[in-house]
């Protein structure tokens, strides 16, 4: 179908891709948002619990220059990936998933939207679980019963409220949340250096190696990182978007990854919540939680609600913020709390080849511009899939054998492997190019 035969763009039409937050179409200039909206929507998404306890994952494992050079290499390659991503999407105006039609075909991408909305939802109901066992334990209550019932669902639909409504609501969350959560680790932070000289701290354990940490730094914010695209597509420049991204993904996940390492190696425990109990700030902590948790989760649902949106071509992405939720609700209820550490390393390999194909596709097969969404684009782009597969391949053998940094080597690979693909294999989008 070419753009002259397309079925004519009405009024209600578009009121509806807006209302809707742009689903399905590129985000028009006249919607676009400023450096600072973007930048604070984004290190709300950034400052999560999972973070901390990414960190807290590998505190135990290393020296503490060593740590610190893992967390500064991790997080420079994850806010490099994410920037990347970043400006394509302020470009184009397109979503990761969007972009993934180009890459993968239009039926090829809904695996895309498949692997990006599981995660997402995964992230979801990880992180419900992690903020009512936390909110338990620190009031001592008992962890399985019908108050946990309780605090599942009510924090379980609370936290899409503001993902329901799109891209106003979060953006006015964060702009109340995220500077009152800065304080809050400033404080415990603070005070955590102040104990940091008295406390007896273990000898590295080693039991994790470079290549494995830098998977669970990366890891820890890879899915999200990837689907960054649904905000910096709002961007009104490309320089917004690629600031906003890093002030997100290299100096916030950075700061938030340190602070878990941190805690666990001085208190003992990469909870932060109950770090600020033993400091003496437990309500700080209980609002440090709530706010934190409640930034990403309406992230989160608001990434699935577009995957789910794009995989069945329909605008009706508020249905998929319910019923994201309500999956989400089967899966924290089922238990899944123990698995974090495997999980991580699971997304870091799944993951970050989407990102490495589709920064080929835009920059060396579109030339920096991509087609229109209207054009007739083929089912499968088999130098997209081929290239994922092999990328998956190697970032996963090559993370569990040590050998590098396997998502690094998966992007690599991928993008690789794509920029030679696309030449051997031919995928002709008849349609011009994009205003």
């Amino acid at each position: 179908m070419s753009l002259s035969t397309k079925p004519p763009i009405t009024s209600e039409s578009v009121e509806k891709s807006a209302a809707e937050d742009y689903p399905l179409s590129a985000v028009p200039f006249s919607d676009r948002k400023p450096f600072w909206s973007l930048s604070l929507l984004l290190m709300g998404f950034a400052l999560t619990s999972t973070t901390l306890f990414a960190g807290g994952t590998i505190g135990p494992a290393f020296s503490f220059p060593q740590l610190v050079a893992v967390i500064l290499i991790g997080n420079l390659i994850l806010g490099a990936y994410c920037a990347a991503l970043g400006y394509i999407a302020s470009v184009s105006g397109l979503s990761t998933v969007l972009m993934a039609r180009f890459s993968f075909g239009n039926v090829g991408s809904r695996w895309v939207d498949f692997v990006l909305g599981f995660t997402q939802i995964g992230w979801y109901a990880f992180t419900t679980a992690i903020v009512v066992q936390a909110l338990l334990d620190v009031f001592n209550a008992p962890t399985t019963g019908l108050l946990s019932v309780v605090l599942i669902f009510f924090f379980n639909y609370a936290f899409c409220a503001t993902a329901y409504i799109g891209y106003s609501a979060i953006d006015w969350l964060s702009r109340l949340a995220v500077p009152a959560m800065l304080i809050l680790v400033a404080i415990s932070m603070t005070l955590a250096f102040r104990d940091f000289g008295s406390a007896t701290l273990a000898e590295p354990t080693g039991a994790m190696n470079m290549g494995a940490a830098l998977a669970v730094v990366i890891g820890s914010f890879i899915s999200g990182g990837t689907q960054s695209t649904n905000w910096s597509r709002f961007a009104d420049s490309g320089k917004s978007a690629v600031l906003a991204t890093l002030s997100a993904f290299l100096l916030v996940n950075g700061v938030l990854v340190f602070a878990g390492a941190f805690c666990s190696l001085v208190y003992g425990s990469e909870d932060l919540v109950a770090a600020m109990s033993t400091q003496g700030i437990l309500a700080g902590g209980i609002l440090l939680l709530i706010l934190n948790v409640w930034t990403t989760q309406d992230n989160t649902i608001y990434a699935f609600s577009v995957a789910g949106a794009n995989m069945f071509r329909t605008h009706k992405r508020h249905a998929f913020v319910l019923g994201g939720a309500t999956f989400a609700l089967i899966l924290t209820l089922s238990g899944i709390y123990d698995l974090l550490p495997t999980y991580l390393i699971f997304l870091g390999t799944v993951i970050p080849p989407i990102g490495g194909i589709v920064m080929v596709d835009f920059w060396l097969r579109h030339g920096g511009r991509f087609p229109a969404l209207s054009a007739r684009i083929p089912a499968f782009n088999w130098a997209g899939i081929i290239a994922y597969v092999a990328g998956s391949a190697v970032g996963y053998v090559t993370g569990n054998a040590g050998l590098g940094i396997g998502p690094v080597n998966g992007i690599a690979t991928a993008a690789i492997v794509y920029a030679v693909l696309y030449r051997v294999i031919p995928q002709p989008i008849r349609s011009s190019y994009s205003d």
